[in-house]
């Protein structure tokens, strides 16, 4: 009996030790797993910048400022001379429309919409401007570069059935070109051909064809009697530039009246 007794005790002990033992075991063990647990479902809180959406590339528009026609032409004759290459049509013309139509450069839809041809809108989907033109306020496209409203110029021309003619005259035939285009209807002015073929002799723009077509550079003629009618001009300035009536000036030019137009050309001495 004395000995159930004992062995009763000891397995008392035995369980009483063992229970401590997983208690302290599980006391321990707890804050490790609470830790793992924040650590997953702790928020980061890394800073985060969020940046403005860019605007649309043909929103930003980057004019070329050009300060003169002989500035003009040095920048663009490049971009001339591959639109040649490509469409057929003559670098000279495409300057000449460009220089005509821009105002060298320099009006409003140029500096502010690199629209260098006046194209209007149609069914144009992208970025565009408003310019009081026939009509007030009409719509007109407005590009990224200049180089898009030259190769808009191109298309332009290339797929519009009515100019389909001016493709069967040689790629140099600047002077076809030019009286092609008005009688394509591409400008209402009567004297539009006169005004692209005298800028195109008055700063040689046919030497940019010759580089396409591969032919012997065409001979730089000298025409100290002829003055091309600038920006600002009047018969009145023109007759006192180079000392000569205004009548006389009429009289060798057939002008019934004293309206000249930018790149007209005036005979000065017969």
């Amino acid at each position: 009996m004395k000995q159930i007794v004992i062995l009763l005790l000891v397995i008392s002990v035995l369980f009483s030790c063992g229970s401590r033992k997983r208690k302290h075991k599980s006391s321990k063990s707890k804050p490790k797993t609470e830790h793992v647990q924040r650590k997953h479902t702790q928020p980061k809180t890394q800073n985060k910048t969020t940046e403005a959406p860019a605007k649309e590339a043909v929103d930003l528009v980057v004019p070329k400022l050009v300060s003169s026609t002989e500035e003009y032409i040095r920048l663009f004759s490049n971009i001339a001379i591959e639109e040649m290459k490509f469409y057929h049509i003559p670098a000279s013309i495409t300057l000449a429309q460009g220089i005509l139509e821009s105002g060298s450069g320099r009006g409003r839809l140029a500096v502010e919409a690199n629209n260098h041809f006046g194209i209007k809108c149609h069914e144009w989907t992208g970025a565009r401007i408003y310019h009081d033109d026939d009509e007030d306020q009409e719509c007109f496209r407005k590009y990224k570069d200049a180089k898009y409203s030259y190769r808009d110029h191109s298309l332009f021309l290339t797929e519009r059935q009515r100019y389909a003619a001016l493709f069967d005259l040689d790629m140099d035939d600047y002077k076809g070109w030019a009286k092609g285009l008005r009688a394509a209807g591409y400008a209402t002015d009567r004297k539009y051909p006169e005004k692209l073929i005298a800028l195109i002799e008055r700063y040689k723009l046919y030497t940019y064809d010759d580089i396409v077509s591969g032919k012997t550079p065409r001979p730089i003629e000298k025409r100290k009697n002829v003055h091309f009618v600038e920006k600002g001009d009047t018969l009145y300035s023109i007759s006192r530039k180079y000392k000569i009536s205004i009548k006389e000036l009429q009289k060798l030019n057939r002008l019934n009246g004293t309206t000249i137009s930018v790149g007209q050309e005036l005979i000065i001495k017969s």
